[in-house]
């Protein structure tokens, strides 16, 4: 009987970092993509010719604006510009 009352303490002793972790984890990733929602739009403020040195176009903003709220739209951009990277690389291959 003492050890089954010990295993039980043990298991909630045990859940309870664990469960704090995740939730510290879920909001630190949230306020994360808020900051990131927000510089995001600040690129929308660039022009044409700033995006470009970038590897972006105004078209894929449009585009990673779609993304969920609780998303970053960052993510998608970053997706975005190494797909146009590699496809350049690979036209470039082709022609050489």
């Amino acid at each position: 009987m003492v050890t089954f009352d010990f295993a039980t303490e043990t298991s909630r002793i045990t859940t309870r970092p664990a469960v704090a972790t995740r939730v510290i984890n879920a909001v630190s990733n949230r306020y994360q993509a808020w900051k990131n929602r927000r510089a995001f739009y600040r690129l929308g403020e660039m022009s044409d010719a700033e995006l470009a040195d970038i590897g972006l176009t105004r078209a894929d903003l449009h585009v990673a604006i779609d993304v969920p709220f609780g998303r970053d739209p960052t993510a998608m951009l970053r997706e975005i510009a190494s797909d146009r990277v590699e496809t350049i690389e690979d036209i470039a291959r082709r022609v050489a």
